[in-house]
């Protein structure tokens, strides 16, 4: 009898234990606070303009392709926003030197696709939060504006 009040306490507390990790709170942040913390300073290239949603942007020269950048960072301790705005700043960066790298000079209509559910806005990105990772999937054409 003692095992299996064991066995049932046990299995209660895992059980318990994953849905608590199973967390995924979908937040809509703001992307001009993200792009305005001290960690954004010095990391965000201003060589490469980046434009979100239906932002109006120059000319553009050449269409470079459409390319995605998934990118989860660790939530421990940290708040929902901070670990949020972390892990949408690692996108941005992936996204321009992806640019920089096929030699575009603007990341254009970028928008959130968080596990493919697409949330486009001019002023916030989409993130799920979990008590252990937090995650952002962006989507943005790669350009080259015109002079």
């Amino acid at each position: 009898m003692k095992q299996l009040t064991f066995l049932v306490l046990f299995s209660t507390f895992l059980f318990s234990a994953t849905v608590g990790y199973a967390r995924n709170t979908i937040h809509h942040l703001p992307i001009e606070q993200a792009l305005a913390t001290s960690d954004a300073q010095g990391k965000i290239k201003s060589s490469v303009a980046l434009f979100f949603g239906d932002q109006a942007h120059p000319r553009v020269e050449r269409q470079l392709g459409t390319f995605t950048s998934n990118k989860k960072t660790n939530a421990f301790g940290k708040s929902d926003e901070k670990a949020c705005n972390w892990a949408f700043l690692s996108a941005m960066i992936a996204l321009q030197d992806r640019a920089i790298s096929m030699g575009g000079d603007a990341v254009i209509n970028i928008h959130s696709y968080y596990y493919k559910n697409e949330f486009t806005s001019a002023t916030e990105f989409e993130c799920g939060a979990g008590a252990a990772i937090a995650g952002v999937t962006m989507v943005g054409d790669i350009v080259k504006l015109a002079d």
